[in-house]
């Protein structure tokens, strides 16, 4: 299949799942789409049921990695060609998966919704961690990647395959810069990101300078002995 899926992995987005998905369906009908509910523990599912939303029903919370690896076992069981992780907070604008696809055609694996290839990073703490991932991947791989942290990324078939088939393939900063080293072509668009309108993310100040410093450490040693399969 040539269409492209959207796998939406939530958590604890009974807030909002309902918004995201009726846009992406009323105004992008083309797109196909599927939730993965990592084992929320709010409404998440009962609203996906109620709205007759494609869902995939995780009975536990396996994480980030796990709901979109799932996600992506879908899309490569299904024979989708694309496939993009979309977040179910509203941050994401369903507008650029065709600009998105399109860039993918010109011979790319994997490509980047980012929020700074035309626009300059804001000086914040946030936006250090940014610019030190970059920086880590531009080191160890000699690729530029501006916006590091950008949940919104497109994976060609081959990639698709490669996350259905490996075992802790997460859709994470590292991740991104061990598949750069394994010869994948990545590129990025200029994207705008929306603000969350309701519920929290989980990424608390706290939380955000621990994911930081492991995808750093990752980053620069711990990819250096990863195996592919």
């Amino acid at each position: 299949m040539d269409k492209v899926l959207v796998i939406i992995p939530a958590y604890n987005e009974a807030l909002n799942i309902e918004r995201v998905v009726t846009g992406l369906q009323e105004e992008y009908p083309i797109f196909d789409y599927v939730i993965v509910n990592d084992g929320s523990a709010d409404g998440t599912a009962a609203v996906c049921r109620r709205c007759g939303f494609h869902l995939i029903d995780l009975p536990v919370n396996l994480g980030l990695a796990g709901a979109f690896q799932t996600g992506l076992k879908y899309a490569y069981r299904k024979g989708y060609r694309y496939a993009i992780q979309f977040d179910g907070d509203g941050q994401h604008r369903p507008e650029y998966i065709e600009a998105m696809r399109e860039k993918m055609d010109e011979g790319y694996d994997i490509v980047i919704g980012s929020r700074f290839v035309t626009e300059k990073k804001p000086n914040s703490m946030r936006m250090l961690g940014s610019r030190l991932l970059s920086a880590a991947i531009r080191l160890t791989t000699g690729a530029s990647v501006t916006d590091p942290t950008s949940g919104m990324r497109m994976f060609n078939e081959r990639m698709i395959r490669e996350f259905a088939e490996g075992l802790n393939y997460g859709p994470e900063p590292d991740t991104i810069s061990y598949l750069l080293k394994q010869g994948a072509r990545v590129a990025e668009i200029q994207v705008t990101m929306d603000e969350r309108i309701l519920g929290e993310s989980y990424l608390k100040p706290v939380s955000a300078a621990r994911y930081m410093g492991k995808m750093m450490f990752s980053i620069l040693l711990v990819q250096n002995f990863r195996k592919r399969a």
